[in-house]
């Protein structure tokens, strides 16, 4: 049996929305946001990234490659003692994290805004 055919009406949009350096590289994006928010909701880059299902060192190399795009550090970190390391989000950090959001936000309306008038036009 062959699936439905889709019609216009079942168009929809998806996109990313990715902050990168002049080379390229991703500095944040949708895994990155939610890595830096998961460490703040936790208190630790290794429940961080359990939560995520992801490993340790990606997670790690991740924010240490972000950092190094950036030019500033993202987490403080504490290491070990008896109840385990910690790691917070630094100001500069939440910072970032409120204007991507606030960009978020912004080109979500935008680009809602770009798809209606693209739904008119294939009516």
């Amino acid at each position: 049996m062959k699936p439905p055919r889709s019609s216009r009406n079942d168009v929809f949009l998806r996109y990313k929305l990715w902050l990168s350096a002049v080379s390229g590289e991703g500095i944040i994006g949708e895994g990155q946001y939610l890595l830096l928010r998961m460490v703040e909701e936790k208190g630790s880059l290794k429940a961080a990234a359990d939560e995520l299902g992801t490993s340790y060192r990606k997670a790690w190399g991740d924010i240490k490659n972000a950092e190094e795009l950036l030019g500033y550090e993202l987490t403080d970190k504490h290491r070990g003692g008896k109840d385990g390391g910690k790691s917070v989000l630094t100001n500069k950090a939440k910072n970032l994290l409120e204007a991507y959001d606030a960009l978020h936000k912004k080109m979500d309306i935008a680009i809602e805004d770009a798809y209606d008038d693209f739904k008119e036009q294939i009516k």
